[in-house]
């Protein structure tokens, strides 16, 4: 991999695990559906002159089921989870929950959802994953209560939506173009959010660091980031891309240490490293390296 499309990775980790601490700060203001009604939206209107200025508005129109349908699993429902989620755990504790998303891609092949062949190292993997989550979520037991609870499984149930996104966009949205997929999702995500916003109205105008995070949040952590995203998977191929997930709750427990000064304990770095270790198995990572090492030094 050229250097600077690895500087790429890490900077695109960084913006998507600064999503993390820009929804802590905006979402006790905004409150979760209005927080994520305006990322997509102003998300989407970032991304529509680019769609726009690519010739892609045809292909927008050709495709508006499967993007409605994207735009409700992969934007607006897994955000909205996370939104949650982040109301109630730390940047850093959702964002090792988000990293779970791959090992979800392989418990859809085990289910045979999914039609690929696992190896026994992958199927390992993935146990070794879920592991990982167990010893998160195991050192909270005695104080966990209901609503530790919910926003664990809404953060689980996101990342399972992501999974299932994927497999849906590979089956019915092959040869789209992956600014169209951005732009279109996220202002369908808008459409299926506008019912809802009358009844979710802030009960106080959100302070000016709100407003400004949620920009922060809608430009840089979602236009941004699913453009420079697209963009490795176009160069790279989407089984280097997608190692930028391993990167992203390191970010996210930088980034919430230094300005929220949440806690970095030691069960989230073991549950990290081990949910990790156990996606990187489960996705051939180290086999794939393994390959690489041997090639070259053939």
């Amino acid at each position: 991999m050229h250097l600077g499309y690895f500087f790429e990775l890490i900077a695109l980790a960084a913006l998507w695990g600064a999503s993390f601490l820009f929804m802590r700060v905006a979402v006790p203001e905004f409150g979760p559906i209005w927080l994520i009604a305006w990322r997509v939206f102003l998300a989407g209107l970032i991304l529509l002159p680019v769609l726009m200025h690519q010739g892609l508005v045809g292909e927008l129109r050709k495709n508006l089921k499967p993007l409605f349908i994207i735009g409700a699993f992969n934007s607006a429902l897994p955000f909205l989870a996370y939104a949650y989620a982040t109301t109630i755990l730390t940047g850093g504790f959702t964002s090792i929950l988000n990293a779970t998303v791959p090992l979800f891609g392989v418990l859809l092949v085990l289910l045979g959802i999914n039609k690929e062949i696992l190896s026994w190292t992958q199927i390992g993997g993935f146990l070794l994953g879920f592991a990982g989550v167990g010893i998160l979520l195991g050192w909270h037991t005695s104080t966990a209560n209901p609503h530790f609870w919910l926003a664990v499984m809404a953060g689980l149930g996101a990342a399972f939506l992501y999974a299932v996104s994927a497999t849906y966009i590979k089956r019915s949205l092959v040869g789209v173009s992956a600014v169209v997929i951005a732009a279109g999702s996220q202002l369908a995500a808008f459409l299926l959010f506008l019912p809802l916003l009358p009844f979710s109205v802030p009960t106080a105008a959100p302070s000016l660091i709100a407003i400004l995070a949620l920009i922060a949040l809608a430009v840089f952590s979602t236009a941004l980031a699913y453009l420079m995203y697209f963009r490795l998977i176009r160069i790279l191929g989407p089984a280097r891309a997608v190692t930028v997930t391993y990167m992203i709750p390191l970010f996210a427990m930088i980034w919430g240490s230094l300005f929220l000064h949440e806690p970095i304990t030691w069960d989230m770095i073991v549950g990290c490293i081990v949910i990790l270790t156990g996606t990187a198995l489960a996705n051939g990572v180290f086999t794939r390296w393994r390959k690489k090492s041997l090639a070259t030094s053939e």
